[in-house]
């Protein structure tokens, strides 16, 4: 049996559990680990049966219950390499140094130099230690991160996972009884991916976070059982509303994310219409509205009567998605 359950969607949190055969992948983990067992428990999902986690991209809606959740579960982690390097990075912000510590450093420093060039008296080299140290000569230098002494212990490492397993885009790979081909999509990420998911003969399709619907991902959405595309955002609520004009710029552009009417576009001119299903998903709570994305989507499959007979559905953030079984 092959479900599908979107746990959440939205600017605040995004997950949705994959299962086929004796498999269960979570699709990204942007809400805490408490929250997403109670939104699987609410759904009927069983958090223990869980096999993989894996992510689309580094985004804190994607990505903020992926530590905890790993963990208690002992489960590896499916990224990108880029993706994982983001998010450690994310994760693990530099940190600051004045500069009288810096100095009071490499005064130390000098200090272990000269202790090393005395127990070495041989050596022709020059004493550096015995330079004495002028702030003012230094203060043009941007004082280095300090060096820790001991590795972080893994309950102090915020980047600490049980396992992580890393994949290309445009190369298909399996976990478990599921297939999954992950494609490149439009986003302001370190490279963020679709998937499609391949499992006893059902295919489902997942694009969210695309500025645009490039030929790659076009080529992607096809044949499909199932689809889960975006449709986040009305594109006057989104240039009337509240956010700031970079934000709204941002959005926007073609690493942005993807209008009702983009949206509706695509399953106008391009789709074949073959899924059972389509869900709208990371609808926007401030510049959009479910009526307006799921009336702009049913004016697109107006001309697919079949279509319409089946189900057209809209992901919400703040509670589970009935499952939909094949």
């Amino acid at each position: 049996m092959v479900r599908f359950t979107v746990l959440a969607s939205g600017s605040k949190g995004n997950s949705t559990v994959i299962s086929g055969g004796r498999t269960r992948i979570l699709v990204d983990a942007g809400l805490s680990c408490r929250e997403l067992f109670r939104r699987m428990q609410l759904a009927g999902e069983e958090p223990e049966t869980l096999d993989a986690i894996l992510i689309t991209h580094e985004h804190s809606d994607h990505v903020n219950g992926i530590s905890v959740t790993a963990r208690k579960l002992g489960i590896p982690v499916y990224f990108t390499e880029a993706t994982h390097r983001a998010w450690m990075r994310w994760l693990t912000p530099r940190r600051q140094m004045t500069y009288a510590q810096w100095l009071e450093q490499c005064r130390r420093q000098a200090a272990e130099r000269q202790a090393e060039a005395e127990s070495a008296p041989d050596e022709a080299e020059p004493d550096d230690a015995e330079i004495e140290i002028q702030p003012t000569a230094l203060a043009s230098e941007p004082p280095p991160e300090p060096a820790s002494d001991q590795p972080p212990s893994r309950k102090e490492d915020p980047t600490w996972l049980p396992a992580v397993e890393y994949f290309q885009s445009g190369k298909p790979f399996q976990i478990g009884d599921i297939a999954v081909s992950p494609f490149t999509t439009p986003h302001d990420a370190a490279d963020p991916v679709g998937f499609v998911f391949c499992t006893e003969g059902i295919r489902m399709g997942y694009a969210t976070d695309l500025g645009y619907i490039p030929p790659n991902v076009k080529a992607q959405l096809q044949g499909l059982d199932l689809l889960l595309i975006e449709s986040n955002h009305d594109l006057e609520m989104l240039r009337d509303g509240p956010y700031p004009w970079a934000v709204k710029q941002r959005v926007l552009s073609r690493v942005g994310h993807l209008s009702n009417e983009a949206a509706a576009e695509f399953l106008e001119n391009d789709y074949d219409g073959q899924a059972a299903h389509i869900i709208l998903a990371h609808l926007s709570e401030s510049n959009n509205l479910p009526e307006l994305a799921r009336v702009t989507a049913e004016r697109a499959l107006n001309g697919r009567a079949s279509l319409l007979a089946n189900r057209l559905l809209l992901a919400v953030q703040y509670e589970p998605l009935s499952a939909i079984y094949f």
